[in-house]
């Protein structure tokens, strides 16, 4: 399939402020691991291949386990992942498909048991971050390669 549209293109503006949101959160407190636990998750609930691609190798590098990111689509059952982490992933659905409950009063409980209000906050933009770039992607068709 061929690219649709170019936004960093025709609206490089709108393009240069999605990059300040991604600049503003390397500076976070939040570990690598739990950016990049997000960004996979909300990836394969919005199916962006590429972006899952991206994500999981910069994993990778970053030293991340294979079997935590093949087991991460099963999070609820796997063993793997620690409660805050799980917390963490709920989250991550919850608010990537916001339309069906929003942040939940349990999930958002569990986490304030392991993340301060300024963490959650960060999480709660790292989210809506990555939702940014894969509703890009997928839409354009930015990413995908001829077959």
């Amino acid at each position: 399939m061929k690219q649709r549209l170019n936004i960093q293109e025709l609206e490089p503006d709108a393009y240069k402020a999605i990059l300040e949101i991604f600049k503003y959160l390397e500076t976070t407190s939040l570990s690598k691991n739990i950016k990049n636990l997000i960004k996979i998750r909300s990836s394969q609930i919005n199916s962006c291949a590429y972006c899952i691609e991206i994500h999981t190798t910069e994993a990778l590098k970053n030293g991340e386990k294979q079997n935590r990111i093949f087991a991460l689509s099963a999070w609820k059952e796997s063993p793997l992942f620690s409660e805050k982490e799980k917390a963490l992933l709920a989250a991550t659905g919850e608010i990537t498909q916001v339309s069906n409950n929003g942040l939940t009063e349990d999930t958002f409980q569990k986490l304030k048991s392991y993340f301060s209000h300024n963490e959650i906050a960060q999480i709660i933009i790292q989210i809506g971050e990555i939702n940014i770039w894969n509703r890009i992607a997928v839409s354009t068709l930015m990413f995908h390669h001829p077959s």
